[in-house]
């Protein structure tokens, strides 16, 4: 096919245009010198590739031209072009002094300030070259390749063939390597090598022969050696950034993680971890993501002693843990999740400093939603890592209590009114729990609620709402459970339920200081007829306290088993105030049981009584400087403080303090389970000093009392502690981070003990090279 030449931006042959210049910063030569100084430097002025009146893309037989002048040799069919001449062709541009193209050889030669850019925006500066007409294939001495992503490349010399470059005696930086007044400077590290290969179709940069340089000085020698080139959109295999820490349980640890990419799409990172007073351990973890969804699969693997009773001897056995997990979109409406944590023992992810859950959860769900029906099939296990010890809760540290939920089923619908305009919600329930050693129930319920929403002329907001239900339970072997008033009566029970609730808010707002304020009285009736509960077993409804999310709910349980039945009102308080960059959030409100019947409600809730406990909630925002959020509960007594929870975060994104506080003050009953009182602050904080440095630290320290953790109501270990400030876990640090590089070095102590989990300090030290790791 005969090439298609096309003359754009030339009134005629040998006629100027007015373009911009591109005038080099620094030293021509642009190849690499052992100080980094200036090869590693591009020029100042960016260079302009546009060719005038090209807005599409070419095709692969034409190339675009502009220039101040133009000439064309008929007889030896060469085209010459000098003064800003910038050429396209098969999405290459070249911007230069002068370019010489001798058509029947297909050789492009282009010198004084030369660029090149490729498809993929990676430039190439340098004072001559040698080109295919088609710019895929070169060579240039004293070259600089400037990548897309800010990593750059000095050499001098470099070629480029079908699209891959190939540099000798080249440097290796993804630094700033100017002042911010724009002068060169070295920098903070770079990779020198007899030989550089950059790949940009696999996004890749190999090495052979290679010297790291870290603020001046070689540090590590490599014969060969290769790193993504920091687009994201690579990085085959190779080597993850090491780390590496100390503690008195494991002794020094070095991991070095090696990651193995199979596809785009598909990963695996495998990690040795070698510790000098332990076994080694073996990690690896496997991900897939498809167009489907994403799944994961991590496990550990090592051979050492375990004990529960002290942090020496016990027998050596594998150890281990497995955690998989992933998300199918299957159809537009259907969904499947999976999650599944098992561990070979109760102090292994302690020990090993993976985590400190106390429960691992498994389940596998399947979901279909639309815009009015919901559906839920959903299988639960779970697994225990509460130790048996003197006083605590049986039934929280013994496996054979936890339960296995097959299967979960729930399913909802929504439905207009036709009649009175309100919306019905129909839902249908079963649930079945297995317990190897402990209660089995069985539970299957019907539902139907109604409600409908109402604007007065006056501005009140009324919501109507009308919910029955009906449900059937069976268990056996109940008098296995450990708290009394969860058991229920075995074999078949039945229960209905009915319930008519009004709930009325009347907004007031106005204008105040410059900005608005809303007030919002709100009080709602509920009935509900007395109610079968104590015949029921308690599965899902253990953990209940009145706060401000469930003050208004129809009903406070947090679950189905249990149902607060008879008539109350509740009556509460919104306020709300936004000014210019300040916002205050507020609520408080409390409930009046209207019916004198026993309850089911334990003391200590705050619901036990006629009238309840106040709660309420209090957001205070200025700007993005300072949030603070606290939520209480007051007894209705005295106003003493029952529950109180405060969340404050002060300062910037770079220097800030967050502190958190709990105070569980309720005199719950201790054999009840799940509602131990207790009392901590958390504190976090972060100090920056210049644009790199940073000081960080966080402790949790458990202030409870003696009467406030019973030993028969200890559920983890360190609930059962002395008097005075106790502190669970604490950290300190430094940091430094740059555009290239990033170092850190914290100390961890944890205070908490089970086991061969010992407590004790961790030592961590980490670095991390921009690009570099695999």
């Amino acid at each position: 096919m005969p090439l298609v030449l096309a003359l754009v931006a030339g009134p005629a042959l040998g006629q100027s245009t007015t373009t911009q210049n591109l005038a080099p910063a620094v030293d021509p030569a642009y190849g690499a010198s052992d100080n980094g100084r200036p090869a590693l430097i591009s020029p100042a002025a960016a260079p302009a590739f546009n060719v005038a009146n090209v807005d599409k893309p070419l095709a692969d037989n034409e190339a675009a031209f502009t220039a101040d002048q133009i000439d064309y040799d008929t007889q030896a069919h060469i085209v010459t072009a000098t003064g800003d001449v910038r050429m396209i062709r098969q999405g290459n541009r070249l911007r230069a002094d002068k370019v010489v193209w001798r058509r029947d050889s297909d050789e492009v030669h282009a010198s004084g300030n030369v660029a090149i850019q490729n498809p993929q925006g990676d430039i190439t500066y340098s004072q001559d070259a040698d080109l295919t007409d088609s710019m895929k294939n070169g060579v240039a001495d004293d070259m600089l390749l400037v990548l897309e992503n800010g990593g750059r490349m000095a050499a001098t010399k470099g070629a480029r063939k079908d699209g891959v470059y190939t540099l000798n005696h080249a440097a290796y930086t993804p630094c700033d390597v100017t002042t911010n007044s724009g002068c060169p400077k070295d920098p903070i590290w770079k990779i020198t090598a007899a030989r550089v290969v950059y790949d940009p179709s696999r996004h890749r940069v190999s090495y052979r022969d290679t010297r790291l340089t870290f603020l001046g000085l070689p540090i590590m020698w490599l014969p060969a050696f290769s790193h993504p080139d920091g687009s994201g959109a690579g990085g085959n295999s190779g080597l993850l950034v090491p780390d590496l820490s100390y503690n008195s349980r494991n002794g020094l640890m070095v991991a070095t993680p090696y990651y193995i990419q199979f596809a785009p799409n598909h990963d695996l990172t495998v990690t040795p971890y070698a510790f000098t007073a332990v076994a080694p351990m073996m990690e690896a973890e496997y991900r897939s993501l498809s167009s489907k969804g994403a799944w994961r699969v991590q496990a550990y693997l090592t051979d050492s002693s375990r004990s529960t009773t002290s942090t020496n001897g016990g027998s050596k056995q594998a150890r281990g843990y497995f955690e998989a997990n992933g998300t199918w979109q299957l159809s537009p409406t259907w969904a499947l999740t999976g999650s599944i944590r098992a561990v070979s023992d109760k102090t292994f992810l302690q020990r090993y400093d993976l985590n400190y859950d106390d429960t691992l959860r498994s389940v596998v769900k399947g979901e279909r939603i639309d815009d009015n029906s919901y559906l839920s099939i959903s299988a639960w296990a779970f697994q225990t890592l509460v130790p048996k010890q003197a006083g605590s809760n049986l039934a929280q540290a013994d496996q054979g209590q936890q339960p296995i939920a097959l299967p979960a089923i729930d399913y909802r619908r929504r439905i207009t009114d036709p009649w009175l305009d309100g919306t019905l919600t129909l839902q249908g329930n079963t649930l079945s729990l297995i317990r190897p050693q402990g209660q089995d129930t069985q539970r299957a319920f019907a539902s139907a609620q109604w409600e409908k929403w109402l604007l007065t002329g006056m501005g009140q907001q009324i919501t109507f709402t009308a919910y029955g239900r009906g449900d059937v339970y069976h268990s056996d072997r109940n008098d296995l459970t450990q708290t009394v008033v969860y058991q229920g009566q075995p074999g078949w029970q039945t229960r209905a339920i009915g319930a008519l609730a009004a709930d009325i808010r009347w907004p007031f707002v106005g204008d105040v200081w410059g900005g608005t304020q809303r007030i919002t009285p709100r009080v709602q009736i509920v009935g509900s007829p007395a109610t079968k509960n104590l015949a029921i077993p308690n599965e899902d409804s253990r953990a209940i306290d009145l706060e401000d999310s469930n003050l208004f709910a129809l009903n406070r349980f947090p679950g189905y088993d249990r149902w607060e039945d008879g008539a109350r009102v509740t009556y509460g308080l919104e306020y709300a105030l936004d000014l210019p960059r300040f916002a205050f959030r507020s609520v408080i409100g409390q409930s009046y049981r209207l019916s004198n019947q026993s309850d089911i409600l334990p003391v200590g809730t705050g619901l036990s009584s006629r009238t309840s406990d106040i709660v309420g909630r209090a957001t205070i925002r200025y700007g993005s400087f300072v949030s603070v959020t606290e939520r209480f509960r007051l007894d209705k007594n005295n106003l003493a403080i029952r529950r109180n929870e405060i969340d404050a975060t002060l300062g910037s994104s770079n220097t800030y303090l967050e502190v958190g506080y709990l105070n569980l003050n309720r005199h719950i009953d201790p054999t009840l389970e799940d509602l131990g009182d207790h009392e901590e602050v958390r504190l976090g904080a972060r100090l920056a000093i210049g644009k790199r440095w940073s000081l960080f630290g966080s402790t949790t320290l458990d202030l409870t009392n003696n009467s406030q953790s019973l030993l028969n109501n200890a559920q983890t270990v360190g609930d059962a502690i002395e008097d005075g400030i106790d502190p669970v876990k604490s950290r300190v640090g430094m940091a430094y981070s740059d555009d290239c590089f990033e170092a850190s070095f914290q100390w961890r102590r944890d205070y908490t003990a089970f086991g061969d989990a010992a407590h004790g300090d961790t030592f961590q030290f980490r670095i991390a090279f921009k690009n570099l790791g695999r």
